[in-house]
């Protein structure tokens, strides 16, 4: 285990968080980026498939360069490639701010459908 790759996590650790609430909690246009940034992410030099640079052992493939678990980097939206090859698509206070009025259309949609 890489100590600075996992302290460079817990100091992301609202990135990370974000990453794994867009794993679980699928939504159609993340998954569109995820599948850009993949790809990106495959032919880089830096992919760790083996996971001996990861932060978190067992969470290849990750990026050697930053240690990150791909499977949640590429789905944070506010997430960043360390060698620039894909950019942050909106701060980590605009991303909340987003899944939280998804939530609430999609509990606002269930109350209407349960009223007619």
């Amino acid at each position: 285990m890489n100590i600075s790759k996992l302290l460079n996590g817990v100091k992301n650790i609202s990135e990370v968080y974000e990453g794994v609430k867009n794993k679980m909690f699928k939504r159609d246009y993340v998954e569109q980026i995820a599948d850009h940034r993949w790809q990106t992410c495959k032919g880089c030099e830096h992919l760790d498939t083996k996971g001996k640079e990861c932060a978190a052992p067992g969470s290849q493939p990750c990026c050697a360069e930053c240690g990150c678990a791909l499977m949640f980097k590429v789905r944070a939206l506010a997430s960043s490639c360390p060698k620039g090859k894909w950019k942050e698509l909106m701060s980590e206070e605009e991303e909340k701010a987003l899944f939280d009025q998804m939530v609430t259309n999609e509990k606002n949609a269930q109350e209407d459908g349960n009223n007619i």
